[in-house]
C-alpha cells in the first residue's frame, strides 16, 4: 500500500511483521477486533507475518487460526536474522518488548504498543510510532491518512 506523506516522501508497505506476546495477543489471547483487523489487512493484500519468541507456546495455534505466516525468534538477534528475508523498505513492524528491537531495526516503519503486558523503555529509540493497542496499530494500515499524518514532518 502506498502512503503519501504530506510534504514528504511516498513509502510503500507490503509486509507487516508482528510480535505475539504483549502485542498481537495480550496474556495469550487475540481479541475478536484484532482478528477482524488482520482479516481486513489480508483482503487489502498486506502480507502479515508473526515472528515470536513464543514464550507461551501458542504461536503456531494463533498463526494457524489467523492464517498468517509464523517464524520463531527467541532473541532480538534471531528476530533480526528472520527479518533479512523481507524488504526493509516495504516492511513495517509492531512490537512491545526488547526482543523486538531486531524487527524494529529492519523495518521502514516501527510501531510499539503499550498494552497491559507492558512496554520495555529500551525500545523507544527504535520506534517511529507509539499507540495504546494492537487495534490502533493495525488500523493505521487501513486508514492510511492517519498513518501519513502521524509520520509527516
Amino acid at each position: 500500500m502506498k502512503i503519501e506523506i504530506p510534504k514528504g516522501e511516498t513509502i510503500e508497505i507490503n509486509t507487516i511483521v508482528l510480535d505475539l506476546n504483549g502485542t498481537l495477543a495480550v496474556k495469550g489471547v487475540v481479541s475478536e477486533q484484532t482478528k477482524q483487523l488482520i482479516h481486513k489487512l489480508k483482503t487489502l493484500n498486506y502480507r502479515i507475518v508473526l515472528i515470536s519468541g513464543d514464550i507461551r507456546g501458542n504461536a503456531k495455534i494463533i498463526s494457524d487460526e489467523l492464517g498468517i505466516e509464523l517464524f520463531l525468534g527467541a532473541t532480538s538477534l534471531a528476530k533480526a536474522e528472520q527479518m533479512k528475508q523481507f524488504d526493509k523498505e516495504t516492511t513495517a513492524s509492531i512490537g512491545n518488548a526488547r526482543i523486538d528491537i531486531g524487527t524494529f531495526e529492519n523495518s521502514k516503519i516501527s510501531i510499539a504498543t503499550m498494552q497491559s503486558e507492558g512496554i520495555h523503555t529500551g525500545i523507544l529509540r527504535y520506534v517511529d510510532i507509539l499507540v495504546p493497542t494492537i487495534e490502533d496499530a493495525l488500523s493505521l494500515f487501513i486508514d492510511i491518512k492517519s498513518l501519513a499524518g502521524t509520520l509527516r514532518e
